[in-house]
């Protein structure tokens, strides 16, 4: 014998909308999200991350990066240069 549920509310009418929505519904995941995980540097970061790269070159290698127009070689050739006594 079936019979129906005798603790179930009644059901309420739902409000249709009088118009449909203008806008597209959100999407719901990332455009372009990234593979992993990345980071920012801020400015100063990134210029004492640079300076560190700097301290661990050789001679050489700053030497050839300032004659190929590197100004941050260039100036570490030339506070070098100054910081030298003068040999007569």
């Amino acid at each position: 014998m079936v019979s129906g549920i005798s603790n179930a509310p009644p059901a309420q009418p739902v409000a249709q909308p009088t118009k449909a929505p203008a806008q597209k519904p959100a999407q719901t995941k990332p455009e372009s999200a990234p593979a992993g995980d990345s980071v920012q540097l801020s400015s100063t970061a990134q210029a004492m991350l640079a300076a560190m790269q700097e301290a661990r070159e050789t001679p050489a290698q700053t030497a050839k990066e300032a004659n190929s127009g590197d100004r941050q070689a260039q100036k570490l050739l030339a506070s070098q240069a100054a910081a030298k006594p003068a040999s007569k």
